[in-house]
Order: C-alpha cells, then structure tokens, then sequence
C-alpha cells in the first residue's frame, strides 16, 4: 500500500436525502469518493460489488463504471480528486472498492468540516482546506484497514461471513431497542465470544459500532431539525433525552444542545 496519500480535489458536492442517483451508472475521468454519512445504497465497481453505509467510502478509479442504487434516503459527500503521485493499474484496483472507517467521532468531525468548507474549492484558502480533509479520510482508512488486516493473521477463529452478518444484524436494528444477547444467539456462540470476533474483525466492539450510528444520526437530527431531544432520542434508539445526551457529552465532548447551537451560527 502507498505512503503518498498527497492529492489534489477536483470538485466536491454534499448531498442530502437523496432519494435516488439521476445516473444509475457513470464514468469519471477522476478518482470518485463517496462518503456516507446517513442511508445506504448498491454499487458496483468492476468485480466489486456490496453495499454502504454509514462510516463506508466508496472509491472508484477514473475510466470504470460506477454502477449505483439508493437502498434509503441517502446523505452523502461526493468528492472527485486526482492523485499528486499517479497509481499504477495494479494499485489503482486495491485503492478502489469499499473502505470504511470506525472511529464515527473523528469521521464526523472530518465530515463537519469539508461541509463548511463547501463546494467552492478552486481557490484558496478552500482548495488547500479541503485537499487536507480528503488526505485526513485516506489516512484514517489506510490505518484501519492495517489494523484489520493484523487482527485477522491473529484471529484465525473469527469467520469473516460471521461477523458481516452480525454487522448486518446491527445496521438493521441500531436505532431501535436492542439487545446484544439476541445476536450472540441468533450467531450460536456467546456473548463474550461475539464482541472479541467483532472487535477482531473491525477494531471496535458490537455496542461501540451501535453507539456511534446513534450518535452519528443524533447529530444530523440536531442539525437539521427543531424537535425536542426526547424525540430525537426515540429516533436513536435510546430511551429518552436524559440518557442520550449523557452518552452524548461522554463520546462528543459537547452536549446536544451545544452541538445544536454550534451549527445553527
């Protein structure tokens, strides 16, 4: 894998609840991200194909097909760039593809950022802003996927199919009341057992994964409505405003209404 994550950004778009792409496959003649923030959708790209979402980058090489389809209401960055050390054929296929990031705070912040940085990246001070978020998105995936891949040469015992459905299992069911027993059962092993595979598999536990589409939702709701945090709660999973803004201020560092007031400026 490369070390010169160095790139220049071409075009960036920030779309919200997207009901459906205009174009059900296109092909760019640059390097194409996209960056999910809410929602999921199909793709295919050459050989690969899957389904993203939250926490998932998408990237597809120029000159290939990105074949697309909203699965819900899809939130997502769009970023066109260019590499500043161009790859060959063969690295160009193991950059493209799916990668994803688990840390839901340091991506959220990242994504916070290329918002208010905005479109307009031709010039500077946006253009050098914005190539440093994108370069911030390559490296927090290169470190992740490393840290996958030695977890995996060290744990031979957890079956790669396995944990995809457990992490199935949550995305269908995070924002609702879950019990962690449930999966452990539904997969036929323990509980303890079921979080150290996970956390093989994705260096994070079941409830850490859960907790940050929580709060991942949480903050598009407190950005983009007036409801009260009772019901924002509801929409999360949690019981009631009280008990998420404790997990709120605990993860973020800030409680949900200073969130709120902070992108309302």
């Amino acid at each position: 894998m490369r070390h010169d994550w160095s790139l220049r950004p071409v075009a960036y778009m920030y779309w919200i609840k997207k009901e459906q792409f205009q174009l059900a496959h296109d092909t760019e003649s640059a390097w194409t991200m996209f960056a999910v923030e809410r929602g999921r959708f199909e793709y295919r790209i050459g050989a690969l194909a899957g389904e993203a979402g939250f926490g998932d980058l998408v990237v597809c090489p120029p000159g290939i097909v990105f074949h697309r389809r909203t699965l819900s209401p899809l939130t997502f960055h769009l970023v066109k760039f260019d590499w500043a050390l161009a790859p060959d054929a063969e690295e160009s296929d193991a950059l493209g593809g799916m990668w994803t990031v688990r840390d839901a705070e340091r991506l959220m912040s990242t994504f916070r950022y290329m918002k208010e940085i905005g479109g307009a990246i031709r010039q500077e001070p946006a253009f050098g802003r914005m190539k440093h978020m994108i370069e911030d998105l390559w490296r927090l995936m290169e470190i992740e996927r490393s840290r996958a891949e030695s977890a995996s040469r060290s744990a031979a015992d957890a079956p790669a199919s396995e944990m995809v459905e457990a992490r199935r299992w949550l995305l269908e069911r995070a924002y609702e009341p879950l019990a962690m027993r449930e999966l452990s059962d539904a997969l036929g092993i323990s509980p303890v057992q079921l979080t150290r595979r996970f956390r093989a598999a994705y260096r994070t536990t079941p409830t850490e994964f859960v907790t940050g589409l929580r709060l991942g939702r949480a903050c598009r709701l407190l950005e983009e409505t007036t409801q009260p945090l009772d019901w924002i709660a509801q929409q999360c999973g949690y019981e009631n405003g009280f008990y998420l803004s404790r997990v709120f201020s605990a993860k973020l560092g800030m409680t949900p209404s200073a969130h709120r007031r902070l992108h309302r400026v």
